[in-house]
């Protein structure tokens, strides 16, 4: 394999739930099928770690008591290198607890103020009922793609509104989004993507996948290696899959 990108999981054991691991696969897979490797490390509590030796980052959903876990530690050991890192076109996906923990603070149903790391212009607010089930959003992965429709699961009370310095993942037409009111279903910022779409999201969902490491092998390689390397695979049965769900939901 003469091409090599390197992903960071972060708190694996801490965050993975509703099958998050999944995406990891995913990558895996399809960079494996294209004669690329995908390198994937843990990002453990207490690991010192060099952000710009990676290409990808992962930061999937937990319980609250395994987001409890390793806030404190991701606030203190990991947030300054991270957004520098953000800064310089990592391409990170974050679901969830993830997703929070990378805008500005949570306000839990109790009223408890826990400062995010501010990556993200969001924030989030608790609320008292869940937001669970499918969910299909409209998204524009890049200004000038085409709008694609991806679907996953989400199971989530908090409510996360954006500022002025995210541009919107996608218009949700079926489910709650990231809050249920305004019809925002994630977020993106600069090579960062933050979702609350389990599932796992990428099996699902191959043009994300592609799209996410696109802008990885861009960063890495340049443009003109990028599309050469990521050659288009048969995505019949994904998309069929894909479609047949968004039809079945929006009926």
């Amino acid at each position: 394999m003469s091409h090599t990108l390197r992903l960071a999981h972060l708190y694996p054991d801490q965050m993975n739930i509703y099958g998050d691991r999944g995406n990891i696969i995913a990558l895996q897979q399809r960079c494996g099928w294209r004669g690329i490797l995908l390198v994937v490390e843990p990002v453990q509590v207490g690991a010192a770690i060099d952000w710009q030796r990676y290409d990808l980052a992962f930061f999937g959903g937990g319980q609250d008591s395994g987001q409890a876990l390793i806030a404190e530690d991701f606030l203190q050991r990991q947030a300054e290198p991270l957004a520098r890192a953000i800064e310089d076109g990592l391409v990170l996906l974050a679901i969830c607890g993830g997703y929070q923990l990378l805008g500005h603070y949570f306000i839990t149903h109790t009223g408890e103020r826990l400062p995010g790391v501010g990556v993200l212009d969001v924030h989030t607010v608790g609320g008292k009922e869940r937001m669970i089930g499918n969910i299909v959003i409209e998204a524009t992965l890049s200004p000038d793609a085409p709008p694609v429709q991806l679907v996953g699961f989400e199971n989530h009370s908090g409510r996360t509104y954006h500022g002025p310095r995210v541009r919107s993942l996608g218009r949700v037409l079926v489910g709650y989004g990231d809050n249920g009111e305004d019809g925002i279903g994630g977020s993106i910022y600069r090579n960062t993507f933050g979702c609350y779409l389990h599932g796992s999201l990428l099996p699902k969902n191959p043009q994300l996948t592609d799209h996410l490491l696109l802008l990885a092998l861009k960063r890495r390689y340049g443009t003109a290696t990028a599309q050469a390397v990521l050659t288009p695979l048969d995505d019949t049965h994904e998309l069929t899959a894909q479609r047949s769900m968004v039809n079945r939901l929006r009926a």
